[in-house]
């Protein structure tokens, strides 16, 4: 079996067969950067880091190209709300971004593209369409003239005729046309083009980039189902017209929400992944937000978050206590079962069904002693999180259980322990039992196992 893949643009789930066989292209509109990420960013690129991991699984070389929108109407409105250059507020939150990916596991993509890096690219893209009566420049600005293109709209599934019109605003010839370049306004930055000085609207510069790096067709174009409409309407429409082929699937993850309401900068009701990082292991979240099919609606609870993280932890410690028997060995293969769930349209609740049916087969077998059982359950389970990228005995959830703190902590819970068996030994069972309520106290789980006591954090 092979992967078969959700378009939007054909709303059908159909066979994945690169264009070039060997290898996948994949274009990921990024982060407009006028403020931190929260969650509802992270699960979109979460979303095609697993669409990534899964491709390269198969054998696939994947190039991806994730760009960052550093220039926007949003971000200069920001930088003068709060006295910063542009620039400052488009590069603080990149960085920011970027942390949110790496925190989360996100694989970094082939290239990183900024907007701003790529006016040339867009003077072509846009002389191409002037020249073939799809564009045109009035007062500086550059228009798509939207009714030039007959197929507008295929995508979102959008009829022009019923689209809400008003008057032509400035040079605009037709309400419905978008701008493609914007003329520069005082106070504001600007770049030398043919037609004038100006900056790049949103929806060019995505065809701009994504053609530079991936060619004029590319594989899958990836992005929340929030950007179908204008954003990915918008940049097909102008591809397309140009004379590109441009994506050859749209790949759209589903919202996540809060309280039933879409997770907005905007609305002010969005939950910062920096924050959440502070109550929550990286690891766990990333599973969290991984954990449901990528094109489902996903409302955000803490109590959903916790039972993932919960869920978490017991593979988590089936794969500790299993090593503990046969010793830490590579990952093997995944079953066919998961694969044959990942190939239907990445369907990772089926896959993390086999995941939680292989630990409870694996924990049997640990309770019977059968360590070849116990060695070929340990193998499947590394190899289906790692596909995943939740395994947390590989990088780089092992280098965070691993670090400097966490040996200090191993070495004094340590202590601690010693003092208990040692209580134990004279039958002081009293202070043994306060040992462990006080490690209990301070969030420190004891397990007394056949091999000796075993210690996590809970």
């Amino acid at each position: 079996m092979s992967l078969a893949l959700y378009d939007t643009g054909t709303r059908t789930v159909r066979e994945f067969l690169p264009r070039i066989p060997g290898e996948a292209s994949v274009y990921y509109c990024g982060a407009t950067v006028q403020a931190a990420p929260h969650i509802g960013h992270l699960r979109s690129g979460l979303a095609v880091d697993v669409l990534r991991r899964w491709l390269e699984h198969t054998g696939l070389r994947v190039t991806m190209a994730r760009n960052v929108t550093d220039i926007d109407d949003k971000i200069l409105a920001v930088g003068a709300r709060d006295g910063v250059p542009w620039w400052s507020v488009s590069y603080r939150n990149e960085r920011a971004f970027s942390g949110a990916y790496d925190a989360l596991g996100v694989l970094p993509p082939t290239v990183e593209p900024r907007a701003t890096g790529h006016v040339p690219e867009m003077i072509v893209l846009m002389r191409r369409l002037i020249e073939a009566g799809h564009a045109y420049a009035a007062g500086g600005d550059v228009y798509f003239a939207v009714r030039s293109w007959p197929a507008y709209g295929s995508l979102s599934g959008q009829q022009v005729g019923a689209m809400q019109q008003g008057e032509p605003t400035g040079a605009k010839r037709d309400p419905l046309d978008f701008a493609l370049w914007k003329a520069a306004k005082e106070g504001e930055p600007a770049w030398e083009t043919p037609w004038g000085p100006g900056r790049p609207g949103w929806h060019l510069e995505c065809s701009a980039m994504a053609t530079k790096y991936l060619g004029p067709t590319f594989d899958v174009h990836g992005g929340g189902l929030d950007l179908v409409f204008p954003h990915h309407e918008n940049e097909l429409a102008q591809s397309a017209a140009a004379g590109d082929g441009f994506a050859r699937w749209w790949f759209h993850n589903g919202l996540l929400t809060l309280g039933g309401e879409k997770m907005s900068k905007s609305l002010g009701n969005s939950l910062l992944v920096a924050d959440l990082l502070r109550r929550w292991r990286p690891v766990e979240l990333r599973y969290y937000l991984t954990s449901a099919h990528y094109r489902s609606t996903m409302d955000y609870s803490e109590e959903a978050l916790g039972e993932a993280g919960a869920a978490y932890r017991r593979v988590e410690g089936f794969l500790t206590r299993a090593a503990e028997l046969v010793g830490e060995t590579a990952a093997g293969t995944p079953p066919a079962a998961f694969a044959a769930a990942m190939d239907d349209d990445l369907s990772v609740p089926q896959a993390l069904a086999v995941v939680h049916g292989a630990v409870r087969d694996g924990n049997a077998a640990l309770a019977a002693g059968d360590k070849a059982v116990v060695a070929e359950r340990y193998a499947e389970v590394r190899a289906m999180l790692g596909v995943l990228g939740v395994d947390p005995l590989a990088a780089p959830w092992r280098d965070d259980r691993r670090g400097d703190l966490t040996s200090v902590v191993d070495a004094l819970v340590g202590v601690a322990l010693e003092q208990r068996q040692q209580a134990r030994a004279r039958k002081d069972y009293a202070a043994a039992d306060s040992i462990r309520d006080r490690l209990t106290a301070a969030g420190v789980t004891v397990e007394d196992t056949p091999a000796g006591p075993r210690w996590t954090i809970s």
